[in-house]
């Protein structure tokens, strides 16, 4: 299976937040939020693997900043780290100032989908080589994210986790 860099998966949606979509603050719904950028996340996965791709998790979210209404939003993915069958996908969301048009960056999440084949059974994604510094970070911490899941949900004993180990020796 051919190697693959972040850079093939990179998604970018940008879209404008409308009156429908926005809380009695008059900011963008975090729900909206989530659905764009599970769909951005979708895509990249797609793109990585060539394959149909489901969401297996929303491992982190943060919402920094409120998203107001008639404000762009643009949300970028692409995938930090391949395992076997799952892709961990990182998520940026960038609002634009309405007068310089300089991008700030408002949120992050970070998901996680599966390859599956035509019957839903997953199926081996290509790995993933990082090129850029920021890359090569969010790569090396999602081997440290997946352990310590493993380790919260009882399928990975916490002494074989070598990498979280390492941050605390």
């Amino acid at each position: 299976m051919q190697v693959r860099y972040p850079s093939d998966s990179l998604t970018t949606l940008t879209d404008v937040v409308l009156p429908g979509e926005t809380n009695p603050l008059n900011n963008l719904f975090g729900g909206e939020l989530l659905a764009r950028m599970d769909r951005a996340a979708s895509i990249s996965a797609r793109r990585h693997s060539r394959r149909i791709c489901v969401t297996a998790s929303v491992n982190h979210v943060a919402f920094n900043k409120a998203i107001p209404l008639g404000s762009v939003v643009t949300v970028e993915s692409k995938v930090s780290r391949a395992f076997n069958t799952s892709m961990e996908i990182y998520i940026d969301v960038w609002i634009e100032d309405r007068e310089s048009g300089n991008k700030t960056k408002a949120n992050e999440a970070i998901y996680t989908f599966v390859a599956v084949d035509e019957t839903g059974n997953p199926i081996p994604v290509p790995q993933i080589e990082p090129q850029t510094e920021l890359e090569k970070q969010r790569f090396d911490a999602a081997l440290r994210r997946k352990q310590l899941s493993l380790v919260l949900a009882g399928k990975m004993k916490p002494h074989d986790a070598t990498e979280l180990k390492a941050l605390f020796v």
